[in-house]
């Protein structure tokens, strides 16, 4: 089946399979390709990408919080010219679409990434991210800037803040789809020792995004109103950590899910997700022992295991 991820225009992205990871979760495609079979999932989604080189934030980067973790990286990357040089090769070889996330520093900046991503091939679409201070009537100059210099299907990846008037603006611009919604932000003070008396010494605040299954439900009731209330195709992304929270989001009318920090911890979960959402998974057999089946069982696995075990029915008659 396939599936539109974007409005009807003169290029659409669409995928057979409702499921990809969320930018910043894969990396720019060279990692976890020996854990994740990329012919599962829909779409892959860059790492963000800046027109300009931008350094990793200082300091301390990564807090577990008790609903999960926070995580500030400063979007690391060397600039989209080198970006491409890197990576053009490997991503024209994946089996799958390719999404550039582009994160918006400026309109100009925006601009000129959407103009080279438009020159190259191995990108089939582009999703832009937008700061959490943007307002909506600065998220509509940009995107419509962006669309009038690429005919490649541009998403756009709402704010937590206000995500209802950003994704609305978006599809007023001409957005393709919308991606419902960015990580919320957020700030600990992470305690650093714990002092003789039982007082608790912190230190320097940490700020940046949050990650967990306690967005679920928010991001839910986002993606409820934006589906009601705008004309485009919504991509749910939040708290997703199951198959189940996954069919929630399409219940409630995304197109398509992007699944975030559970990879970090359990990569397997994505195929997974993706098997589950896109038919690929089998019902267990009456009488299954434990070693005979396993949740997420596919087509190809049940294959292979058939071959393996005739391979070893014919070895003992030899």
């Amino acid at each position: 089946m396939t599936i539109e991820l974007t409005r009807p225009a003169k290029q659409v992205l669409t995928v057979d399979i409702p499921v990809m990871a969320a930018s910043g979760i894969l990396g720019f495609g060279d990692h976890y390709r020996d854990l994740i079979d990329f012919k599962k999932l829909g779409a892959f989604v860059t790492n963000a990408v800046t027109y300009e080189p931008r350094r990793p934030a200082n300091g301390r980067r990564v807090q577990p919080i008790p609903t999960g973790t926070l995580i500030h990286t400063g979007l690391p990357n060397p600039g989209i010219s080198k970006i491409m040089a890197k990576y053009r090769q490997l991503w024209e070889t994946l089996p799958l679409p390719v999404i550039l996330h582009i994160a918006v520093t400026s309109l100009e900046h925006a601009r000129k990434c959407a103009s080279r991503a438009e020159a190259e091939s191995a990108i089939d679409a582009i999703e832009l991210g937008f700061d959490d201070e943007q307002p909506w009537q600065e998220t509509e100059e940009v995107v419509a800037a962006v669309v009038k210099n690429t005919e490649k299907p541009v998403l756009v990846r709402v704010p937590f803040i206000d995500p209802l008037n950003h994704a609305r603006a978006a599809a007023d611009a001409g957005a393709g789809g919308v991606v419902v919604c960015a990580p919320p932000r957020g700030t600990v003070m992470p305690i650093l020792e714990v002092d003789p008396t039982g007082m608790s010494i912190y230190d320097r605040p940490i700020s940046g995004r949050i990650y967990g299954p306690l967005t679920k439900p928010i991001v839910l009731r986002f993606v409820e109103q934006v589906v009601q209330q705008v004309k485009i195709p919504v991509i749910a992304c939040g708290g997703i950590h199951r198959e189940q929270d996954a069919r929630d989001f399409l219940q409630a009318g995304a197109r398509a899910v992007q699944v975030d920090s559970v990879v970090w911890v359990k990569p397997t979960v994505l195929e997974l997700i993706a098997r589950d959402l896109g038919g690929l998974v089998l019902t267990r057999p009456m009488g299954a022992l434990a070693d005979e089946w396993h949740r997420g069982y596919g087509q190809t696995e049940q294959i292979a295991r058939e071959e393996s075990q005739r391979r070893r029915h014919a070895q003992n008659k030899s």
